[in-house]
């Protein structure tokens, strides 16, 4: 049985031993999407360093139809935030390529703005950067490599979705927050649409090994495979010398 209290308690000192070893009072820098692992990580933060030492970064890339969702989360926190619309640098880029970017690039790139912001952010704060992936979407691959799945810390990466909403719960976050439908912020269609299972079918099969429907499984399988290489470091060649 997962003992969410006492997981949130290890992550909470986790973090803390982290910004002890890794930063001595350095602030905590979470970019803030509105769902709920950026708040989740959010409010971790805020309950291992304070308030003060918690900067959340909204970032929209022009208009973003769940906004509100961030301003709650930066609301309800009490923690100093900034938003930063990408939707210039995003455009800036793409006209500036002298070629027709693919599908892929063009979905991938507005992560990959967003993280160089939070980054920009974190060094001109005394910041450290929160990854706010999970454990079921790095699982699949569903994160942007040197986008979402960058960072300088990550609290939850090995927490599945389930095991987040009951932390995020504990936590005291708002339910719209916790239980929001998980929507990429790429393409706006939600997680379990894009990937053809449910998160409640994949926690189960990380966590037991056990689904009934073989074609998802070997879908599961297949996607967890060609993704592994996001959570492993850049191959390097070693010349022993």
């Amino acid at each position: 049985m997962f003992n969410a209290e006492k997981v949130k308690n290890e992550c909470v000192q986790w973090i803390r031993d982290f910004f002890e070893e890794n930063g001595k009072g350095c602030n905590a820098v979470v970019g803030i999407s509105g769902g709920k692992d950026s708040s989740i990580v959010a409010a971790l933060c805020v309950e291992a360093l304070g308030k003060d030492r918690v900067i959340g970064v909204l970032m929209p890339c022009g208009e973003q139809a769940d906004i509100d969702m961030a301003k709650l989360l930066v609301e309800t926190l009490g923690i100093k935030h900034y938003i930063v619309n990408i939707k210039d640098a995003v455009e800036g880029i793409t006209n500036s390529i002298p070629f027709e970017l693919s599908e892929q690039s063009r979905t991938n790139l507005p992560p990959r703005i967003r993280m160089s912001t939070l980054y920009a952010v974190s060094q001109s704060h005394n910041g450290r950067v929160a990854n706010t992936c999970n454990l079921s979407e790095d699982w699949v691959g569903y994160s942007t490599r040197y986008g979402d799945s960058a960072g300088d810390f990550s609290p939850c990466s090995m927490l599945t979705v389930d095991e987040m909403k009951q932390i995020g719960r504990l936590l005291g976050l708002p339910s719209v927050l916790v239980d929001k439908v998980p929507i990429d912020g790429l393409c706006g269609k939600t997680d379990e649409d894009n990937l053809g299972f449910t998160y409640a079918e994949l926690d189960r099969y990380i966590r037991t090994g056990e689904i009934e429907d073989e074609e998802k499984k070997a879908k599961i399988d297949r996607l967890h495979r060609i993704n592994r290489f996001k959570l492993e470091l850049m191959p390097m060649f070693d010349p022993h010398i």
